[in-house]
């Protein structure tokens, strides 16, 4: 009867955990937040825009980047590319081949953070007694500074076009707690978020939720499985090759 008893003790102290047991989920982040390449791609994007590429236009070009360092070097140069080659210009890839070299360099790609709030510090009183920091309104500031230079020459001559330049620009994104309540978020990040946020320009266009593969005659639209063709791989859920 103890051994009885002892059994329905521990049973109902199994089934008491389990009816207040919890469960906890994994995380991981990137290396780089989110946040942080938008500010620093934004303000790129800026600096690129204070650029005029107007006089490359229906020229040979080619974009040299052996000056340029630092993070998201292959997003700068290739918002110069695009920028250029909505400018009329056909990027080549050999400096021998242009017409127009344009060499880029970076004197800044980073960011900075800063901390500031409304209210009290900490204070540490006589006696080991500390009154604790209290916070009104707190806000903290991340910005992205991006510093461009340019220089176009002609490759075969070597001659300068034109004095070249600097360009720089900065984005911002704030965050501010009031009483603890926040953040109330604002910034260019934030802005430019919600412009470019915007649906799909053409729903008909998204992806099929299933895959079809078809045989060596090009095919203009997709085919129903149920009509394939022999000779058609139909790999669709747990089907078998349509024979």
């Amino acid at each position: 009867m103890m051994f009885r008893g002892l059994f329905a003790g521990v049973a109902c102290c199994g089934v008491l955990m389990t009816a207040f047991s919890c469960t906890s989920t994994k995380t991981t982040n990137t290396a780089r937040t989110a946040r942080e390449q938008l500010l620093v791609s934004n303000a790129i994007d800026h600096a690129l825009e204070k650029v005029d590429l107007s006089t490359v236009g229906g020229a040979n070009l080619f974009i040299e980047e052996k000056y340029l360092e630092g993070v998201d070097k292959a997003y700068l140069v290739g918002s110069l590319r695009h920028r250029a080659m909505l400018a009329g210009a056909n990027i080549v890839a050999k400096a021998e081949e242009a017409d127009i070299v344009l060499e880029l360099r970076s004197g800044s790609i980073g960011t900075d953070s800063a901390d500031s709030f409304v209210g009290s510090p900490e204070i540490t009183l006589p006696g080991m007694l500390t009154l604790p920091e209290v916070r009104l309104i707190s806000r903290s500031r991340q910005t992205a500074t991006a510093k461009l230079g340019l220089v176009a020459y002609d490759p075969k001559s070597k001659q300068l076009l034109g004095q070249g330049g600097v360009s720089s620009a900065q984005s911002d994104d704030n965050n501010v707690f009031v009483f603890g309540v926040g953040p109330y978020h604002y910034g260019t990040v934030k802005e430019e978020v919600e412009r470019t946020a915007t649906p799909p320009v053409n729903t008909a266009q998204q992806l099929p939720s299933q895959v079809a593969f078809h045989g060596a005659k090009p095919i203009g639209s997709a085919v129903a499985k149920d009509d394939a063709p022999a000779g058609e791989f139909q790999l669709t859920g747990d089907e078998q090759p349509a024979k």
